[in-house]
């Protein structure tokens, strides 16, 4: 996206599909005011996964949050629904609806006061959380470095965090204050895989994310137990561990601002939206069994086109020759113009009950636009989807979230609310 304009956009607000033709409906309220409550403009119904059509509504189950990033569960099967805070406060989710929200963590101290892109960006259950009491937190530091660190619940009662057990495991340092990522995720392997953008300014100013010994502008995976050398470890299968010029931690390269990555709860496939530059937004698929080490592009490609626009070419005697320059990389399975959008928001596969005709498609958003949008994959032909429009908004939309259930949800960073996806009565 053009820099001046979405810095605008995303400091006020937050954050700043092979090509497929786009819903007109992505770009009808891209500068529309967002609706407060319960939405009612939507594109007729879609059809979705099994061809039936499917109508789809928002309910709004909280509101008076501070800026809320993200929503999660803790996997105990009890239904609590944490929402995450960029002011770094991590609230329980009042089940009556209202503002009425418990306090579960307050990383104030450590995370600043949110302001820009930084502050407390995302948090992950332990897959043990049930008898460990551990959870893990992404946020900024008051310097501006990212740090990912552990966290236990008081021993008396596990609806509160204790700001005492705070472990750092890692700590990036990064130049700019925007492109922070935020995404914190334990996979189908148990490890923690964590979203780091490319270090900030424009066009990867600081060639982070093609730079195999930075940490930034990548997927990280690490185990989270630690060993005598440090807080963390690296697993014995990362796909760079013996490559010398590589930091062992990394298991993808070539991102500019993974914002929000996901596993599919079935499949264990994850999809990695991640924010672009000045025209092009993409979301990128790995399969549970493809290999790790994948090398999505950035800063050489946006999406599927050569980044800087042009640069396919160089000037020659005889004119104009096509460079491999942009022959590299994974391509994304899904893109989208900024005559669409200006920032992708990633989410999940849906895996609930209330909506059996959205089972096994892919929902994300936009920031801008607040289209909520799904992949869908095509019959008989892995990793290759359509995409459709299924519901106008009307919000700006910062963040998905899912329940232990598998139901979606999704959060106004600018109205303090959260939403549940439902199937339109």
């Amino acid at each position: 996206m053009m820099p001046l304009m979405r810095t605008a956009i995303l400091i006020a607000v937050l954050l700043s599909l092979l090509t497929v033709c786009v819903n007109p409906a992505l770009a009808a309220r891209k500068n529309s005011d967002p609706a407060p409550a319960r939405t009612t403009d939507a594109p007729p119904p879609t059809k979705v996964a099994d061809g039936a059509p499917v109508a789809l509504d928002l309910v709004p189950v909280g509101n008076g949050f501070k800026k809320p990033l993200f929503l999660t569960h803790s996997g105990t099967g009890d239904g609590q629904l944490f929402v995450v805070e960029q002011t770094g406060q991590v609230r329980i989710l009042d089940p009556r609806g209202g503002s009425s929200h418990k306090l579960f963590a307050d990383l104030g101290p450590l995370a600043g006061k949110g302001v820009g892109e930084r502050g407390l960006l995302g948090m992950a259950f332990h897959p043990q959380f049930s008898a460990n009491g551990q959870f893990y937190v992404y946020f900024t530091d008051p310097r501006g470095n990212i740090v990912v660190g552990e966290l236990r619940v008081t021993p008396k009662n596990p609806d509160r965090a204790d700001p005492a057990t705070f472990r750092p495991l890692l700590s990036i340092d990064n130049p700019q204050p925007n492109h922070n990522g935020g995404m914190l995720a334990f996979g189908p392997d148990g490890r923690l895989y964590i979203g780091v953008g490319d270090g900030g300014a424009s066009g990867d100013l600081y060639e982070n994310a093609q730079n195999t010994y930075s940490l930034l502008g990548k997927i990280l995976r690490i185990g989270v137990e630690g060993d005598k050398k440090r807080a963390y470890t690296v697993p014995d299968d990362n796909p760079f561990l013996r490559r010398t010029v590589y930091r062992p931690e990394i298991w993808a390269l070539g991102l500019r601002n993974p914002w929000r990555f996901s596993f599919d709860r079935a499949s264990g496939d994850m999809f990695i939206a991640d924010v672009g530059e000045d025209n092009w937004e993409e979301i990128n698929y790995v399969p549970a069994d493809a290999a790790s080490g994948q090398d999505f592009g950035w800063n050489v490609m946006e999406g599927t086109h050569c980044f800087p626009p042009g640069s396919e070419f160089r000037e020659t005697k005889r004119g104009l020759k096509r460079t491999k320059q942009c022959d590299r990389g994974t391509l994304p399975v899904a893109e989208y113009s900024h005559d669409a959008g200006c920032s992708v928001i990633g989410g999940y596969v849906y895996r609930g009950t209330a909506i059996p005709r959205l089972t096994g498609a892919y929902l994300f958003s936009d920031l801008c636009s607040g289209v909520l949008t799904a992949l869908i994959p095509r019959d008989g032909d892995p990793g290759n989807f359509s995409m459709r429009a299924l519901l106008q908004t009307g919000l700006r939309v910062s963040s998905f979230g899912e329940g232990g259930d598998g139901e979606l949800y999704l959060l106004d960073n600018k109205a303090g609310a959260v939403y549940r996806i439902v199937p339109r009565p």
